[in-house]
């Protein structure tokens, strides 16, 4: 009895040591889910943080550019400098000298300022966009020759920076852009309401210039358009093609092995890579013009691809084979099963993967660099052949530049990039829904 005793102790001590045990891991277990947790939320805050400083401070930067500053003048269209032989004709209307007109407008204002390097001083405040909106004027209403107006002018860049703030006053004349006399008539202009601010038109509709108050990102917005429709033209018919072919049609041998190895190496390959391939091959063989969208939206088209078929791939093979036994087991064909049931299934999977690969393309910037995209690109391209730039390219061409009012600019042009994705994205999650309803 002693023994069985002893027995039955020994059982409960060693119960109770393993419970111990266990009880301990239990705890050290709960203790590192809890750690990871905690991890896991501080990674998550850390990159919203992140994001949120990025974010404010670009808008920061960047809202000021959606406004310009101007002038309000009595514009008094001469018609000796606009049209002296009173002929109506539009090429005449559009040589005449409205330079002059704008800076006679403005000195007007300041009579008592006299003397060659004065006058030159208080003309600078205008920018040389007033001539052009004057000229502009004119020729879409022609009667307006030989009448005064009172019309509100652009301000140079250096007038709009101090207006907005970006100019100290403190600091000493000769580092200053502006002259304490031109601050004195700005002064006075101010008391007068002459200065006002209004919506930046000209930001969305202008292409680039060297005067950061005239250019605009039009020219680059519609080159990224052109840019993105034909790469979207391209890679995602080629792309689901593709991506069918591999996953339904293709036997399994060493070719589909090494094409499918070759399609996972190309979705790593360098962007540049595919730049300099465009050149080499799109340019210099076969003779396509530089700057043109139509041959960035190629050499895109051939750096998205593999993403495409890639995404096609994998959502081809989540569709369950049962679907596929179904359809052929009521006399569907391979090509029927395809068209009617397994790609209505992988669809929302394959528009995963287009916008992804739109969404690279429209912020890649080096393979369009090569192409020559890169160039000084004023007029708004009409279609995919004519010369232009994209929006990653206008901001890295905005962002090397000296002058204070590209900084604006150059945040500007990310905020509505920023849009652009934005968008993008939104309808590829409304279009992924109403895909998934229907299926």
């Amino acid at each position: 009895m002693a023994q069985g005793g002893d027995q039955i102790e020994t059982l409960g001590q060693e119960v109770r040591v393993t419970f111990k045990l266990d009880e301990r891991r239990l705890r050290h277990r709960h203790a590192a889910e809890t750690r990871f947790r905690f991890y896991g939320l501080l990674g998550i805050a850390l990159a919203v943080l992140a994001l949120g400083v990025l974010l404010v401070t670009i808008v920061a930067k960047g809202h000021t550019a959606f406004f310009q500053s101007r002038v309000v003048v009595d514009v008094f269209f001469d018609p000796a400098l606009i049209d002296p032989e009173a002929s109506g004709d539009p090429k005449i209307l559009a040589k005449g000298n409205y330079g002059a007109i704008a800076k006679r407008s403005l000195s007007a204002l300041f009579p008592e300022v006299s003397g060659r390097r004065d006058k030159r001083a208080l003309t600078r405040l205008l920018s040389d966009g007033a001539a052009r909106e004057l000229r502009g004027m004119v020729i879409t209403n022609p009667g307006l020759i030989g009448s005064s107006q009172t019309r509100s002018l652009l301000v140079s860049d250096d007038v709009d920076m101090l207006r907005k703030g970006h100019i100290s006053r403190d600091i000493p004349e000769t580092q200053r852009a502006l002259s304490d006399k031109q601050l004195a008539w700005l002064d006075a202009l101010a008391e007068e309401g002459r200065l006002k601010s209004s919506f930046a038109l000209g930001f969305f509709t202008s292409g680039d210039s060297r005067e950061p108050e005239l250019a605009g990102i039009g020219s680059a917005t519609m080159g990224s358009l052109w840019t993105i429709l034909t790469c979207l033209l391209l890679s995602v018919p080629l792309g689901v093609m593709t991506a069918v072919y591999l996953e339904e049609f293709a036997a399994r041998n060493r070719w589909t092995d090494l094409i499918e190895v070759n399609i996972n190496n190309l979705a790593a390959v360098p962007s540049i890579v595919f730049g300099l391939l465009g050149l080499a091959v799109f340019l210099n063989v076969f003779g396509m013009p530089r700057s043109a969208p139509l041959v960035g939206g190629m050499v895109l088209a051939l750096m998205t691809l593999p993403t495409v078929i890639i995404a096609s791939r994998a959502a081809l093979m989540s569709v369950p084979p049962s679907t596929r036994d179904a359809a052929l087991s009521v006399g569907a064909s391979p090509m029927q099963v395809v068209l009617h049931h397994v790609l209505p299934l992988a669809m929302p999977g394959i528009m995963t993967g287009t916008i992804i690969g739109m969404a690279r393309a429209l912020g890649e910037t080096a393979p369009l660099l090569m192409i020559g995209m890169v160039a000084f690109i004023v007029d708004v391209p009409d279609g995919p052949l004519d010369p232009a730039t994209a929006l990653p390219v206008q901001i890295y061409i905005w962002a090397d530049s000296p002058e204070r009012g590209f900084v604006e600019k150059t945040s500007a042009a990310i905020m509505v990039l920023l849009a652009f994705l934005i968008l993008m994205n939104t309808s590829a999650v409304l279009i992924r829904q109403r895909f998934e309803k229907r299926w």
